[in-house]
């Protein structure tokens, strides 16, 4: 059962981290805004673990080859635009984050603290960076679908 929890932390520090990057390089590289580019980038090195035996841990857990849900659903296969490509990578940072506050409770109170705490800044970055795509959208700056 031990093994299953780290494999549960390894999957969700790497969504956690995936989430954030793929709103970081779009912040970075489309918006050219390096506050929120910055702000994303310390947020997502709270996802490498600063203790080499816990990672250890995640890393023996790991068994991509043989999760059962490997499979994206037609839902995860598509985008509508931007916009959708930053909300559903907020959402999954954000979900990766609840789930690691709660598994965390089980092994490491600080680390689970952190989460939450990212959960909450994530929350916030959510607003600050819909808010900004779609005043952007309304003035004709980027011309994005």
């Amino acid at each position: 059962m031990e093994t299953k929890i780290y494999r549960i932390i390894d999957a969700n520090l790497n969504r956690f981290k995936e989430g954030i990057r793929v709103v970081e390089d779009i912040q970075r590289y489309i918006f050219d805004d390096k506050e929120l580019s910055l702000k994303l980038k310390n947020l997502r090195h709270l996802g490498n673990l600063k203790s080499f035996e816990l990672e250890i841990k995640c890393l023996d857990s790991r068994n991509s080859n043989s999760d059962v849900l490997k499979k994206s659903i037609n839902l995860e296969l598509q985008r509508e635009n931007l916009s959708s490509v930053l909300t559903a990578n907020l959402k999954r940072s954000q979900e990766s984050a609840r789930v690691l506050e709660e598994i965390f409770k089980l092994i490491d109170l600080k680390l689970s603290q952190d989460f939450k705490n990212a959960r909450y800044e994530l929350y916030d970055l959510e607003k600050e960076i819909l808010t900004k795509f779609l005043e952007s959208s309304k003035i004709g700056d980027k011309p994005i679908k």
